[in-house]
């Protein structure tokens, strides 16, 4: 176990703490490019704790200094519909924070930010970011906000209305830091922060998220975080090699059907396909 807690823990543990918004703050100005000050941590319907430490997700809702909440979601494992809950997470928060008989000009910015340890979708990247532009199809203009709407809404495109989305696939990373915000992935992956990394927030995190300072209980909480860790990968191999090994079985009860057809030797089809002669007898 390294003397740096993982984020993912921190985040569920540690960082809801107002004395430790420092470590938040420098991770979203770091990804947003932007001076990042919280006013506040919310729990929302879309972020209600579970009591099952093995749960994978993690999820954590933040407001800024400018009213906008940025949703913080951290993923171990594949899931094919990621994309589909990505957008229901941000669907969802818009609706949760506009009353009814509001008016539309008080939906909330959304930012949402996901750390996935998985390959996601096709690409070779390990930041992406999305957001909507609205292109002209004959003109191929990019439309803007009119004067009007800029002077009322201070915003000058839509897409600064919109959901923004971040895809930072940690284990994309190739370990060498060519930005501040690569110092933030390179702690995420390997859970070390090098001497010489400047990023924002990560002197709190050298200062805050060490093992050694945490109390018995946390102390505890935090080994049971890894043990739980280690039982869930132990699971998952063990589900992968069953569905891997049924795979090869079938392939093999196949082939000796097909060499039995062909009139082979038992011998011989036991060299091939790994069947033991019971099973070959059995088949036959």
């Amino acid at each position: 176990m390294k003397n740096l807690i993982r984020f993912d823990w921190a985040l569920k543990r540690l960082l809801r703490n107002k004395a430790n918004y420092k470590v938040l703050e420098g991770f979203m100005s770091e990804l947003l490019n932007e001076d990042i000050i919280i006013i506040n941590i919310i729990e929302s319907e879309s972020n209600q704790e579970t009591e099952d430490d093995k749960f994978n997700r993690v999820d954590l809702l933040v407001e800024n200094s400018k009213k906008e909440l940025i949703i913080i979601e951290i993923q171990q494992r594949n899931e094919f519909d990621y994309f589909h809950r990505i957008l229901y997470g941000a669907s969802k928060l818009i609706s949760e924070y506009l009353n009814l008989g509001d008016k539309y000009q008080n939906v909330k910015k959304v930012y949402s930010v996901n750390i996935i340890y998985f390959d996601l979708g096709q690409g070779e990247d390990y930041v992406y970011h999305g957001k909507t532009e609205f292109q002209g199809i004959h003109r191929h203009d990019k439309l803007l906000l009119s004067e009007t709407q800029i002077a009322k809404f201070h915003k000058y495109t839509p897409e600064q209305i919109f959901p923004e989305y971040y895809i930072i696939k940690v284990n994309r990373f190739d370990d060498f830091a060519k930005s501040t915000l690569d110092e933030w992935i390179y702690y995420l992956k390997n859970d070390e922060i090098k001497d010489e990394f400047k990023a924002k927030g990560l002197a709190e995190v050298k200062e805050i998220l060490k093992v050694d300072k945490l109390s018995e209980k946390d102390r505890r909480a935090y080994k049971r975080y890894w043990e739980n860790k280690s039982y869930e990968a132990s699971i998952v191999d063990t589900i992968k090699f069953e569905a891997e090994y049924k795979i090869r079985k079938e392939n093999s009860i196949e082939i000796c059907k097909q060499m039995l057809k062909d009139g082979e030797p038992i011998e011989k089809i036991m060299k091939y396909t790994g069947l033991s002669k019971q099973e070959i007898e059995n088949i036959k």
